[in-house]
């Protein structure tokens, strides 16, 4: 089985995102390189620095499934059946969406109620050797306190956001140390940092 990673884009003082949930100017450098990348569902371009072109790349044909809460499930209106990733997407949710269900009946979309340790466990059977990559902050602090996290992945934006949501919503149950970063890439307005869990 692949790795399971959390992947965020996170603020200088940590947050994934506004209360709304909108993301304000965490996704910034997405636009600022000139080199045009389409994403890998097609839906639209990006234009990154070679750098973060390039470390990108590697993580995009790394992801084999994505496992996401029912709040970003619905924040991103279930991105119209197809992730812009173009992966599996597993969503962890109390009740499945039955009317989106039917309206996507193509949709490579499996909704997990029986919680995120049997998501975790669909999402690497369905991605096999590949990373199963974990984004929202409920579901990847569920993950780190269960020890199914391998590393935790960030792109690090010098943008002060003052307040919002944070990669790990709630009070952990201990201090989890990480080891030192595997990969430090500084972008344009971006640096991709990416640290292993700690055994």
């Amino acid at each position: 089985m692949g790795k399971v990673v959390a992947q965020a884009n996170m603020s200088l003082d940590g947050y994934v995102a506004k209360p709304d949930n909108s993301i304000g100017r965490l996704f910034d450098w997405l636009q600022n390189g000139e080199v045009e990348m389409p994403t890998p569902a097609g839906d639209f371009a990006i234009h990154l620095t070679p750098q973060s072109a390039e470390h990108l790349r590697q993580w995009t044909s790394s992801l084999g499934a994505l496992v996401c809460g029912r709040t970003l499930f619905d924040v991103a209106a279930g991105w119209q059946g197809r992730h812009t990733l173009d992966v599996p997407v597993v969503v962890v949710t109390h009740q499945a969406p039955t009317e989106w269900v039917d309206a996507h009946p193509d949709a490579p979309f499996t909704f997990a109620t029986d919680g995120v340790e049997a998501a975790i466990a669909r999402a690497q059977e369905l991605a096999g050797d590949k990373v199963v990559a974990v984004a929202g902050g409920t579901i990847a602090q569920q993950c780190l306190e269960l020890g199914l996290l391998d590393e935790i992945a960030i792109d690090l934006v010098p943008v002060v956001m003052g307040e919002g949501n944070r990669p790990f919503f709630g009070k952990l149950s201990s201090d989890f140390a990480l080891d030192n970063p595997t990969t430090c890439i500084q972008g344009d307005r971006v640096t991709h940092l990416v640290f292993p869990v700690s055994r």
